[in-house]
């Protein structure tokens, strides 16, 4: 495991991200590590930088070509981070878009108590921070929001409680999270568990059906959470009611749903979801799992190409 990779040392040598300068070795193992140095893409301009949001210091990465159309801003899941989602920059990248994407608190290269939230406000603040800075950049419109679980999550509590922003295009969401599977036992759980302990043990659990992802997260990847804190189930657990009350909108967003998700109660997330926006067009796959974003070839190819035919 790469000691390299330690999140405050690397955060301490970003500058502001709306300045553009060239990164340390320290910074450039990271990318090259992940596979975000892209060198398929080697005409597009990288940055990494942080910004900073309710006390956290955000980190945040772009790819710029030279002449993109639109935007695709990136919100990953729970104890996910940016090295992640190489899969979908690079897609991205092909369909001409500029890629936008950050950390969330206390994931990946951000600040913040690892893997713990006080109140889903905060992503919210993250989320606009984010949107913020690719103003700063003039990053081209539309700016398609893209989501999987708990950044699923942050982007459909934006469309349902925020007003109508005119940069917009359309939304994804990839295995939204509005319930988790076994919310009921767990709920009882984390109110038996909080008055004793601060956090558990996390359990790895099979939410993709590509060997090498799952071996990779549990062995090979430094930032990596391995507790599950009982702030963030509190966080989550004052969230859910918030979200099912909120009014309807007319977004339409693109959700993408695995019915061999074994990670959100998709079959009482998706009537939620349906009532909640303006006929959004789903896609269901029986066979994927929950990470969609690291689902094997197959399954990606199928989703991403129905996002493609929507988003062209």
């Amino acid at each position: 495991m790469p000691s390299r990779i330690h999140p405050d040392t690397l955060r301490e040598q970003l500058s502001p991200f709306i300045h553009a300068c060239d990164l340390t070795e320290d910074a450039r193992f990271y990318q090259a590590y992940y596979g975000l140095d892209l060198p398929q893409h080697r005409h597009v301009n990288r940055r990494l930088g942080r910004f900073t949001v309710d006390g956290y210091e955000v980190v945040a990465q772009a790819w710029l070509p030279d002449q993109p159309v639109a935007t695709l801003l990136i919100l990953h899941g729970y104890y996910d981070h940016m090295g992640l989602y190489r899969h979908v920059v690079d897609w991205g990248l092909q369909m001409g878009f500029a890629v936008l994407a950050c950390d969330l608190p206390g994931h990946g290269l951000s600040s913040g108590p690892r893997a713990s939230i006080n109140e889903f406000d905060e992503y919210q603040a993250v989320l606009k921070g984010l949107l913020q800075e690719a103003a700063t950049l003039g990053l081209p419109q539309p700016w398609h929001l893209l989501g999987q679980s708990t950044g699923a999550a942050i982007v459909l509590d934006y469309l349902l409680n925020q007003p109508e922003h005119p940069a917009l295009g359309r939304s994804v969401l990839l295995a939204p999270l509005v319930r988790p599977r076994a919310w009921g036992w767990s709920r009882l759980s984390y109110e038996v568990m909080r008055r004793f302990v601060t956090q558990i043990p996390r359990t790895f659990s099979e939410n993709s059906g590509d060997p090498e992802f799952l071996s990779f997260i549990q062995s090979n990847d430094p930032l990596q959470p391995d507790i599950l804190p009982t702030a963030w189930v509190g966080a989550l657990a004052r969230w859910i009611p918030r979200v099912e009350g909120a009014a309807a909108t007319t977004h339409s967003p693109l959700i993408v749903q695995g019915e061999s998700d074994m990670t959100v109660d998709w079959q009482h997330n998706l009537p939620v979801l349906q009532r909640k926006f303006a006929a959004p067009e789903i896609l269901r796959l029986p066979e994927a799992r929950h990470h969609l974003v690291n689902e094997r070839e197959s399954i990606r190819r199928e989703y991403l190409d129905f996002l493609r035919e929507r988003l062209s």
